[in-house]
């Protein structure tokens, strides 16, 4: 039985017990059916269900009520599983039960969704000849009616079933059998759409819905129809029929000639609706935009000659529609613009026209749309290409204008409007539009337009090297003039810029490089000279010049030794003649590379290797020979005389300021060259490596053989060097590496597992013993500190295992080396993957824990990728001893263990976790009362993993009785994460009434798929080993974020008034409002009244009242009272208003009910601020809080009986201090640097306290109250 068929049928089953009675009635109907079918000793198949059931329901009542709607509803599940053979014999006896479930008036909406679902695969299943029966027809005409029910949920079930049906008409129709009967039934809906609108709705929504091929004869009276009915002015039915049209259009494009295409264009486009109506505006410009590419493919000329009025008709759209409007008018006129032109047309009058109206859309009619706008000419640029010039010229120079603005918005949209007409005309028409004027006289009114050269660097692609060599260079080389001149008059300004302009033009040498059609004609000897001059003298440019050379040798490369035929400006043969042209430079090109490598610091040359590897494809195999021995010479004398660098030479600053060492830089160069070595050379560089890699002194050199050799393993099967790596791997290679790996640095060991990686993939069968020989670094690789080490250890082990999967036979005693041999081992075995399996394992006897831990890592990682090639009792066996280790008192190693026991409740069948799902609860919950490393968490995280699996009553049951809190919280959190999808998807629902519950189950898989994928980005074991955990934590925090919600909510509420009260003001004030819904106004310049002629008039405009800005208050004055100055302090009134308000809350709410007050106290936080609280100091001794004298007490003391309760008098508050306890000048104290901050209020020294005592004549005492004034008062 198909197992989607069983998983529903289970499902069922577990209603027996349900409070719902229908569901119940289900279950209870499917085990008897079930008991019947296994008493007559049938195979429990899906024809064996039919069979029963259809039996069971032809001798049972129809009715409402009866059991034939539980019957019904299993037919509907079982019966996509039934052949078609079986169905199309069932059909008259179908059909007969079938119809009498039908009635509208007394069905429930449960019975009709069955039924609809019935009918549906019964005809499904039928074929042409059935499809001719009358039966068969008036079966699709009660799915027609049921189409149109005023129920939704039957409503949207029946349109689904006809859609599904026509859809896919049986073999070898074209057309369905019963599209006449539903083109039919469409027209009657339609003639009465006037009288009957709910109805046309319905069908309106069933021909939308339904992509058909529909009859020819009934094609053109459904077009008329549909057009007809916008003529109605009823809102819904107009857009409706819009939208149908459009399904339509999309279905039966093909089966229309040409005039009968334009006719019924033609006759949509008369149908245009208001701008202000958005639903049938957006419906009708998706019309047009299908329509006019269907008919562009069947006659392209036809098509243009109509296009430029109608985009003319179309932009009053994006002038004065909705937001939504504006992006569909512009989407179809983009479309058009870049279909509905043919090449024969690029300069013709109708393409004039079309960008007339699109210079228009520059005007500030459309402002609100010059984003839309802007996207539209950056297509015509990308549609005319070279033609573009001189048609765009004077549209070019207006948005180059708009962009110098300064006020200018849209300064990155104009920039993608220019970098797409560079794109389109080239450089050099660029340029003669818009040049760049560097040197511009300002008496002659040039417009300077440096901010083009930064703005070309991405865009000049396919254009002749020869503008560059006769334009750019000698502009580059006046750049560089006068910026040397101004460094020598200490102008040091000028001198930047005009050097920053000089590297821009160089920056362009790359985009000139990108396939020109000139190489030979432009790519001179003296063009080269200057370049190697170049990088000789300028530095700066040095970047840019290799990464054009780098495009340029590259693309010639390429299109020179592919076969296939792309749009390339040149041909093979072009190509292959222009890679031997440069290859005549390569040698001096390599040579001052090579200079250039060698003094260059180590952490910027790597362009420098990259233009050196481009150069080495162009050259032949005996010039890269006789250099890679001139390079091994100095390599070889480099060695000799290299010292490891001290500590001050490995720092950062020393590495960006100096080049590394000779012997690095050699080595790096012959690395470089060992694709294209012979046999001799290749026997050099691997000698060089092997004794590089051996030694220990020097760590970067260690690091660069196993680089070298790992270049040399990973060249294709046939190459020289791999044939060498071959033939001494026995000999050499993994003695050497044996030998080596006590010796090797942590930095080097990413290399030398890559190097492992790289000799195991190609193992011979005599070479196995490689792998047991290596496999204990790979394991421990996977503990090591650096990621990527970590990641190229499981790589590792993953491509041993692939290795090992293939067979083969290992030689054990060949490890040793010709050592002692343990003679208890078995010297031959046979490679599999069990076997990698148990050599892994090995490591589960180590002496250290890291061992340890870093083995069950390993395992963990190779049973994920593998354990569909092991069998079930070496994987229980796997299991059984690696659960061992989840109660280690280690927890490195308990922490490994942990993570594995996650893997195998992802991958292991369900039978196999539930048969020791009680060990693995257990082993677990071992770990569950510790509260330090997040292993608590873990243990839950896991828990919850193996609930999804197997169900969390299934874990309940095994979990002892101390740790059912953590089940039951669990629990509790399922529950809750059901309650707020459950309320998630009424939410939706109640925006859609038409949705039903499969709707919601269709949307809600489809947002799980989605954000599967799009978590999904790193590798599949990884996201189960940490998956489950941000998931986990994302359901702790739903509680707090539903409190979140409702507090986000108001104030999002209030947000949205505020603005729309805001949107409301600016409409009032707003000239252009009316239109676009926003306000606008005027910023004036001081100079004098703003000139509307100006074309940068429209850069003074402002979408944001200025009105509205906040004030700043001015301060008060201050006030005389009684002899005395006194400064008012804004933030201290306002503190003290503040104050105020809640002593008055506070006396309000002491005034309530004793039981409320009650309810309301903290007696912890009363405890931990109140005067009479106490602490733990860290010796956990409890200590009181220390009062202080004058310190106000909360608390009332209880008079006896009889006697009012008196509060406690104020203390009377210390000179110096205002009436509220506060030091004078307190506010003007700085929190983190001495003296006193203004504050934005008055000075500092305005805070002293005048004294009406010493105000008396000859008695002004500045220093106030300080007692160091009376002190020295009275001494004199």
């Amino acid at each position: 039985m198909d197992s989607g068929l069983e998983e529903q049928l289970n499902k069922l089953r577990l209603q027996i017990n349900s409070k719902a009675v229908h569901q119940q009635q289900h279950a209870a109907t499917l085990l008897a059916v079930e008991e019947t079918i296994k008493e007559q000793h049938i195979a429990a198949e899906p024809a064996s269900y039919f069979a029963a059931l259809l039996t069971l329901l032809e001798q049972t009542e129809v009715g409402p009520k009866g059991l034939s709607g539980t019957i019904i509803f299993l037919l509907s599940i079982i019966l996509p599983h039934v052949s078609a053979t079986t169905l199309r014999g069932k059909f008259l006896a179908m059909m007969a039960v079938l119809s009498q479930s039908l009635d509208l008036e007394t069905a429930d909406v449960a019975l009709l969704r069955s039924v609809i679902s019935c009918l549906e695969t019964v005809l499904a299943a039928q074929d042409a000849g059935s499809w001719g029966q009358p039966i068969a027809q008036g079966a699709l005409k009660s799915l027609l009616a049921l189409a149109t029910d005023s129920k939704p949920k039957i409503r949207k079930r029946a349109q689904d079933a006809v859609a599904k049906l026509m859809a896919a008409p049986p073999a070898p129709a074209v057309v369905h059998p019963g599209a006449s009967t539903t083109a039919q039934f469409v027209l009657e809906a339609l003639s009465n759409a006037k009288n009957e609108t709910q109805a046309a709705m319905h069908t309106l929504q069933l021909v939308k819905n339904t992509n058909m091929l529909w009859p020819e004869n009934a094609f053109s009276g459904l077009c008329e129809a549909l057009m007809q009915l916008p003529k109605l002015n009823i809102p819904f039915i107009t857009a409706l029929s819009f939208q149908a049209l459009e399904t339509v259009f999309s279905s039966a494009s093909e089966s229309l000639d040409e005039d009968q295409f334009r006719d019924l264009l033609i006759a949509i486009i008369d149908l245009k609706p208001n701008t202000n109506d958005p639903l049938a505006s957006e419906a009708w410009l998706k019309i047009i935009q299908k329509g006019y590419l269907a008919y562009a493919k069947i006659s392209p000329e036809s098509c243009f000659q109509s296009l430029p009025d109608l985009i003319d008709l179309i932009f009053p759209d994006i002038e004065l529609g909705k937001p939504s409007t504006r992006e569909v008018a512009t989407q179809c006129v983009w479309a058009m613009i870049r279909e509905c032109i043919p090449d024969s047309n690029l300069e013709s009058p109708g393409v004039s026209r079309i960008v007339r109206t699109l210079t228009l859309g520059l005007s500030y009619r459309y402002r609100e749309s010059w984003t839309l706008i802007l996207l539209l000419i950056a297509a015509m640029f990308q549609r005319l290409g070279r033609h573009s010039h001189p048609l765009m010229d004077a549209l070019m120079t207006e948005i180059a204008n708009m962009r110098m603005e300064p006020e200018f918005e849209l300064k990155n949209e104009a920039d993608a409007v220019l970098g797409a007409a560079v794109r389109a005309m080239g450089p050099e028409a660029f340029l003669s539009v818009l040049p760049l004027n560097l040197n511009a006289d300002q008496n002659k009114n040039e417009v300077g337009r440096a901010w083009i050269l930064p703005l070309m660097k991405g865009h000049v692609r396919n254009a002749p090297l020869q503008y560059f060599v006769n334009q750019m260079l000698p502009l580059a080389d006046g750049l560089s003039t006068r910026a040397q001149l101004f460094q020598s008059q200490s102008r040091e300004i000028e001198a930047k810029v005009f050097g920053a302009l000089n590297l821009q033009v160089w920056a362009l040498f790359g985009g000139f490089c990108n396939v020109p059609s000139d190489i030979i004609e432009s790519f001179t000897p003296e063009f080269a000279q200057r370049l190697l001059t170049e990088l000789a003298d300028y530095p700066a440019a040095r970047p840019s010049i290799c990464k054009g050379l780098q495009t340029l040798l590259t693309a010639v490369h390429t299109i020179a030794h592919s076969d296939e035929r792309q749009d390339w400006p040149l041909t093979k043969q072009q190509a292959v003649a222009a890679e031997q042209h440069l290859a005549q430079f390569a040698p001096r090109y390599l040579s001052e590379l090579f200079n250039v490598f060698a003094q260059s610091p180590g952490s910027g040359r790597g362009y420098v290797m990259d233009t050196i590897t481009a150069f080495l494809t162009a050259i032949s195999a005996s010039e890269i020979n006789a250099t890679f021995v001139k390079v091994s010479a100095l390599l070889e004398n480099a060695i000799k005389e290299h010292k490891p660098p001290a500590a001050a030479e490995l720092t950062e600053l020393y590495l960006e300021a100096n080049p590394p060492p000779v012997a690095y830089t050699m080595m790096d160069l012959a690395t470089s060259m060992a694709a294209y070595l012979d046999a001799e050379r290749v026997q050099m560089l691997l000698h060089a490596a092997v004794l590089l890699a051996r030694q220990s002194e020097d760590t970067s050199l260690q690091k660069k053989g196993y680089k070298a050799i790992c270049r040399l393993a990973d060249q294709p099967a046939s190459s020289t060097a791999r044939l060498l790596i071959e033939s001494v791997m026995l000999d050499q290679l993994i003695p050497m590496l044996i030998e080596s790996a006590e010796t090797v640095s942590a930095s080097s060991r990413r290399d030398r597992l890559t190097l492992i990686s790289s000799l195991s993939r190609n193992l011979n069968d005599n070479q196995l013993h490689f792998v047991p020989a290596m496999l204990s670094e790979a394991i421990l690789g996977t503990k090591d500190v650096n990621e990527r080490a970590r990641s190229v250890a499981f790589e590792t082990l993953l491509t041993m295992g692939r290795r090992m999967a293939q067979g083969g036979v290992i030689d054990m005693a060949a490890i040793s080396g010709g050592g002692p041999v343990d003679e208890s081992m078995e010297m031959q075995r046979q490679a599999n993957i069990e076997e990698f399996f148990k050599m892994a394992a090995a490591g589960l006897g180590a002496e250290t824990s890291h061992m340890i831990s870093a083995t069950i890592a390993a395992i963990s990682r190779i049973l994920f990728e593998f354990h569909e090639q092991l069998s079930a009792e070496f994987t229980l066996e796997i299991m059984q001893t690696v659960l061992m280790f989840v109660t280690h008192n280690n927890r490195e190693i308990s922490k490994s263990s942990l993570g594995f026991v996650k893997v195998i409740s992802v991958i292991l069948p369900k039978e196999v976790l539930m048969a020791h799902l009680k060990d693995i609860v257990t082993s677990i919950l071992r770990w569950s009362h510790e509260y330090k490393n997040q292993m608590r968490l873990k243990c839950r995280h896991i828990l919850d993993r193996l609930a999804r699996r197997v169900g969390l009553d299934a874990v309940a049951k095994v979990t002892p009785e101390e740790h059912m809190k953590l089940i039951a919280n669990m629990r509790k959190r399922q529950q809750r994460s059901k309650r707020n999808k459950d309320g998630n998807a009424n939410g939706a629902a109640a925006g859609n009434h038409d949705d039903d519950d499969d709707d919601h189950v269709g949307a809600t898989s489809m947002a799980t798929a989605a954000a599967a994928g799009k978590k999904s980005f790193g590798n599949a074991y990884e996201d189960v080993l940490y998956g489950s955990e941000s998931e986990l934590e994302d359901s702790d925090d739903e509680a707090a974020a539903g409190a979140k919600g409702v507090k986000s909510k108001a104030k999002g509420a209030k947000g949205k008034l505020e603005r729309k009260g805001a949107n409301a003001r600016g409409q009032g004030n707003s000239a252009a409002g009316e239109s676009s819904g926003k306000g606008a106004w005027i910023k004036e310049d001081a100079d004098g009244p703003l000139d509307f002629l100006d074309r940068s008039a429209f850069t003074h405009f402002a979408t944001a009242d200025p009105a509205t800005v906040k004030a700043r208050r001015p301060a008060s004055a201050p006030k005389m009272r009684d002899g005395k100055l006194l400064f008012e302090d804004p933030e201290e009134e306002e503190r003290k208003a503040k104050a105020a308000a809640a002593a008055a809350a506070a006396a309000s709410a002491s005034a309530g009910a004793d039981g409320d007050a009650a309810a309301g106290e903290d007696f912890y936080l009363q405890s931990i601020l109140s005067k009479d609280g106490y602490y733990r100091a860290p010796n956990q001794k409890i200590k009181f809080h220390k009062r202080k004298p004058g310190d106000e007490d909360d608390d009332v003391e209880m008079a006896s009986d009889g006697e009012a309760a008196v509060p406690q008098k104020a203390p009377v508050a210390k000179r110096g201090k205002s009436n509220d306890g506060v030091a004078y000048g307190r506010e003007y104290r700085a929190k983190k640097a001495q003296g006193d901050v203004k504050r934005g209020n008055l000075d500092p020294f305005a805070y002293v306290p005048l004294n009406p005592k010493n105000m008396k004549k000859g008695a002004l005492n500045i220093k106030g109250n300080s007692k160091k004034g009376k002190r020295m008062h009275k001494a004199k």
